[in-house]
């Protein structure tokens, strides 16, 4: 496929309706589903991850209903339910953050503390045992990553880390912090890579969104007992830059 440019000089007809009816469902059910996982509160943790999984669901089919935007995923062998890895996703658009938790094994999810400026949807986030960091303390926020993410991942989770830090321009991958692989080099935990080109149609910074088919690539799990972060890291990178090279 060729890549479409997501520039404020795309020539794409702008999609004010269904980007509009998007945002005000994602709105109004996001205060909907914040609320009713304070609730879950006293409940367990599974319980908490089926409402986000529904919600994430319902998302996706306004996402196809409203924008005529689809997705489709390519390496689910490679995901064994019943063996916690850590996910290294590139980061292109707010499409991965929703999508990923509902495609991919309940997982706990590495995110900036700016989110829970958000009222209720960013502090809801906290009931769903995310791994928050402080982009300005990158100390602080490693040993967070790598205390939290290992009991997570002993108890069996799954741990998502977006190792750029922000979110990069379509067809672009930002160069990876090592976070994710040091905690990979911890626990021995494997490494699974995640590539996709959502940005192509849910641009970065844009309200609008364009229809089409979205491409998620799952590879193959990277093997960490007793190998260097740095080696982890630039393994992953060097996957998701080809697999992304190879989709657009």
């Amino acid at each position: 496929m060729t890549q479409q440019h997501t520039s404020s000089f795309d020539n794409r007809p702008k999609n004010y309706i269904g980007s509009t009816l998007l945002f005000l469902g994602i709105f109004s059910t996001a205060t909907i589903v914040g609320l009713t996982l304070f609730v879950a509160m006293l409940t367990n943790f599974k319980t908490r991850w089926k409402i986000g999984h529904l919600w994430c669901g319902i998302i996706g089919w306004m996402t196809k209903v409203f924008c005529g935007l689809t997705y489709e995923v390519e390496g689910m062998e490679n995901i064994n339910p019943q063996q916690p890895a850590i996910l290294l996703s590139n980061h292109q658009s707010a499409w991965e953050t929703l999508a990923l938790r509902y495609i991919l094994p309940p997982h706990s999810v590495v995110i900036k503390k700016e989110l829970l400026y958000l009222p209720i949807w960013g502090w809801s986030l906290l009931t769903l045992k995310s791994i928050v960091i402080d982009r300005k303390n990158q100390r602080a926020s490693l040993r967070s990553l790598l205390e939290q993410g290992s009991k997570y991942l002993h108890e069996g989770l799954w741990v998502l880390v977006f190792p750029e830090g922000t979110r990069a321009a379509a067809g672009e991958v930002l160069k990876f912090n090592v976070g994710g692989a040091m905690l990979a080099h911890k626990t021995g935990f494997p490494v699974i890579p995640v590539v996709h080109n959502a940005g192509n149609f849910w641009p970065r910074y844009s309200f609008f969104k364009y229809p089409g088919v979205i491409k998620l690539r799952i590879g193959p799990a990277i093997a960490t007992q007793g190998r260097k972060a740095a080696d982890i890291n630039a393994e992953a990178e060097a996957w998701i830059r080809q697999a992304l090279k190879e989709m657009n």
